[in-house]
């Protein structure tokens, strides 16, 4: 994880990825912040959806004892969506830099189509 200038952590698609596939209970949440049409279109792998027209009134269903991953298309939304968790309490908490399409581009594990039973539940 990375600070860049203007203070909002920032953590890189593949060491994202590297976190998640660890597959530990206490380990990190990727929370996709897209719009349902979109996380259906193509999503990372695990990845729980709680869209931004959502956010607000759902983010305190997210645990402020793991680490929390933001992720969205490009950055935009999800850097807006970790400014606002930070600002609200949470801790640790990262902005995935580049969004899916960096995850899809890096050739990282993704699913596509009507999520299955449960996907993208917290």
């Amino acid at each position: 994880m990375t600070m860049p200038p203007g203070g909002l952590p920032t953590i890189d698609v593949s060491d994202a990825s590297a976190q998640l596939e660890a597959a530990d209970p206490e380990g990190p949440i990727l929370v996709d912040v897209r719009e349902k049409d979109e996380y259906r279109t193509v999503r990372a792998n695990g990845a729980v959806l709680v869209p931004m027209s959502e956010f607000a009134q759902r983010a305190a269903e997210l645990p402020k004892d793991r680490p929390i991953f933001v992720i969205c298309a490009s950055g935009n939304r999800s850097a807006a969506a970790t400014g606002f968790l930070l600002r609200s309490g949470w801790t640790d908490v990262s902005n995935v830099a580049g969004g899916t399409g960096e995850w899809e581009r890096r050739g990282l594990p993704v699913n596509r189509g009507e999520p299955t039973a449960g996907e993208g539940s917290l």
